[in-house]
């Protein structure tokens, strides 16, 4: 262990006696993810919960409308562009596990499209008696005709990857097969990958992924894959990423992650590899006439330009030291979500306060010019799918209570982007309406948040609401259509708050680098602002106030379940972080010290003992009783955080309700079954704590 290695370079014997051991945790046990004895205790206290939460009347008909939401017929199937067809995976009530299966788009834009299976992952589960659950697949570009399936099992992040004919609707006899493991593949050409997976002892970071690439041809076995290129241990992992464009341009990379924002990119020669000298902290996301696309997450300076963080821009790979160019720089309010390519053009998606945008670009007389696509606002919208056969695209738009609708758009004709599906809605939508309002945090940043609540609300503090927020890792939390959340809660009268706390990218890097380590503790003050504003407002109270988060979020609710007990009466503590002086020992904790900092750094160290939920946790204090979710299959953050604190809380006295499901990974569950039981759960557990 880092910290008891420093400590012991830094004591000198006259101080030896004054040096206090760290006191052992007397539930490290729980740490042991798949041991009988923590399974056992893992299983008690989901009989214990279960039979306070399925045991209320409400939990039966709400399983029932959530399970009916998320098996619903009229739902849009998500579409994917691949080999001149749309393919689209779907689960339901008969097909649990999923079907991957195509049409042609003018099939797909029928009501009941006219589709052909090219998999049924049920049967495939059935005949290989495995629980099989789909990840994705990653295919061969431009002809888009082999690709690696991603298979699960039982939802965890490591795979078994098999190569796969879309033509022909089967796995290629004697194709590429890769045994399970964390791992992360990509075609050189038609007959060669490049693997980044597990080779045997000492080829994993500390955060558990592949740092070693290596090539392997078609025909080989996996032994005879030659190196490519070494990472180190300390690094977080290191990806293999072939970039190809619509004129048959192609740029075979590598990712070496040196934490989870920073990484060294490298151009992969026929014998050697190549640096390329983009700023650490960038993500090439794609390759359009020979000139890479990248998004900046820091200033770029190369001679007399900077390019500003949250920039989108493009560099030539044509040319030996071309100077890369902004196509995009966001305004104050403004951020880059991401961006996606065609055949020719750029798409990206923007944020503009917090209301999406989609922006076009075409490349005219060596620029790049921009044109906003023509797409509801005051939305949020997405890019959904592309393709570098030609310039059609799918986006996505939706809102709180706009049910979610899929837009076609051709980017080589002047007509606007058009609804082509819809989902019908799932909630009584027109007794609500959306406000979007400031909170002002400690340090007097201004915290935008949204409200959605009942017309008729009276402001008296009242009404059961519920909390929700993310704050790390640069994600964006975004207004959209949850069926489940509307018809459980909304339609009950319950009001629903999504705040854009600091650590987000909401406003691009630099709002999320104003959370980040040491500066975590402004994304706290940032949730607990909004909270106070809420019942300033009158909108709510303590008593009727909830809060939920997982992930890091799950950290978010146990450090705001310490620090202000009094705030809340309901906390939902979701596949969580929550021990901050082991996490970088549990599971892929190693790769998050670029997010939360590392307890080999002193003063680091400091601040995450200052607050961590698992250190912090008193008896004798006046907690509410929390709802702790998590899976037991989760090899991301790993249920052992969830399992100690509430072994603690136990030990404490202090009341709780846990649930661990088996099965589902870093998620809610693995089928539309456990994520149905999850979100009844939940919402029962919300309902007595806030409406009872």
């Amino acid at each position: 262990m880092r910290l008891a290695l420093l400590l012991t370079a830094l004591a000198l014997p006259a101080m030896a006696a004054t040096i206090s051991p760290q006191p052992a945790d007397p539930y490290l046990w729980l740490e042991d993810q798949y041991g009988a004895k923590a399974l056992d205790w893992a299983r008690h206290e989901n009989a214990r919960s279960l039979a306070v939460l399925q045991k209320d009347p409400r939990y039966q008909p709400f399983f029932d409308a959530a399970l009916a939401i998320e098996n619903a017929q009229d739902r849009v199937p998500v579409p994917a562009q691949l080999n001149g067809q749309i393919f689209n995976f779907w689960q339901d009530a008969t097909h649990v596990r999923g079907l991957w299966r195509r049409t042609d788009l003018a099939g797909y834009r029928k009501p009941q499209p006219d589709w052909t299976t090219v998999l049924d992952l049920d049967a495939l589960a059935r005949a290989e008696h495995a629980n099989w659950i789909w990840e994705g697949a990653g295919c061969e570009e431009p002809d888009e005709k082999r690709c690696m399936l991603s298979l699960s099992d039982g939802g965890e992040d490591a795979v078994t990857e098999r190569e796969f004919d879309v033509t022909k609707s089967g796995f290629v006899p004697d194709g590429f097969t890769l045994p399970r493991s964390k791992m992360a593949t990509d075609w050189e050409n038609a007959d060669t990958l490049l693997v980044a997976t597990d080779w045997g002892p000492g080829s994993m970071t500390d955060s558990g992924y592949p740092y070693i690439v290596k090539r392997l041809k078609r025909g080989d076995k996996l032994t005879d894959a030659q190196e490519v290129f070494a990472g180190t241990k300390e690094d977080t992992w290191v990806n293999p990423m072939v970039a190809v464009d619509g004129q048959g341009n192609r740029v075979a990379l590598l990712q070496e992650g040196l934490d989870f924002f920073r990484q060294a990119y490298y151009r992969v020669l026929p014998t050697a590899v190549e640096r390329l000298a983009l700023p650490e902290k960038s993500a090439v996301l794609g390759l359009v006439d020979n000139e890479l696309v990248i998004q900046v997450n820091e200033d770029w300076k190369t001679g007399a330009t900077t390019i500003p963080a949250g920039s989108l821009a493009v560099l030539d790979m044509g040319q030996r030291n071309a100077v890369p160019q902004a196509i995009f720089i966001p305004g104050p309010r403004q951020s880059l979500e991401g961006a996606a390519v065609t055949h020719d053009r750029i798409v990206a998606s923007i944020l503009d306060n917090v209301r999406g945008r989609i922006l076009a670009f075409t490349h005219k007389n060596g620029k790049w010019e921009s044109k906003p696509l023509d797409l509801p606002d005051d939305s949020t919208t997405g890019i959904v799918s592309t393709t570098l056969a030609n310039n059609e695209i799918f986006l996505s738009v939706t809102g709180f209570l706009t049910p979610g609708s899929l837009w076609y758009a051709n980017l080589d004709t002047d007509t606007k982007p058009e609804m082509i599906k819809q989902s019908p809605p799932r909630f009584d939508a027109s007794r609500d309406v959306v406000e979007q309002f400031e909170a002002t945090s400690k340090d007097g940043t201004k915290v935008p948040y949204f409200v959605v609540h009942p017309k008729d609300m009276k402001l008296d503090g009242s009404a059961p609401t519920l909390l929700y927020a993310y704050g790390g890792f640069q994600v964006s939390m975004l207004p959209r259509y949850n069926g489940v959340l509307g018809k459980l809660w909304l339609e009950r009268g319950g009001v629903y708050v999504l705040a854009n706390i600091r650590g987000g990218g909401e406003f691009g890097p630099a709002w999320h680098e104003a959370a980040l380590k040491t500066k975590r503790q402004n994304a706290y003050d940032d949730f607990a602002a909004v909270a106070k504003d809420l019942i300033a407002r009158k909108i709510t109270s303590p008593r009727r106030l909830g809060i939920e988060g997982g992930s890091n979020g799950g950290l978010l609710m146990g450090v705001e379940f310490e620090q202000h007990p009094d705030l809340w009466h309901a906390v939902v503590i979701q596949v969580p972080l929550l021990d901050m002086l082991r996490f970088e020992q549990i599971d892929a904790g190693a790769s998050w010290v670029g997010e939360y900092g590392s307890v080999s750094n002193p003063e680091q160290r400091a601040f995450l003992e200052k607050i961590s939920p698992y250190a912090n946790l008193k008896a004798g204090v006046k907690y509410p009783m929390p709802f702790i979710y998590t899976t037991t299959k989760d090899d991301r953050v790993g249920p052992q955080h969830a399992r100690k604190f509430a072994a603690k809380m136990e030990a404490m006295g202090l009341p709780f309700l846990y649930y661990e499901a088996i099965e589902g990974g870093h998620s809610a569950g693995a089928n539309a079954k456990e994520k149905a039981e999850e979100m009844a759960l939940t919402m029962v557990y919300l309902t007595r704590q806030l409406m009872d």
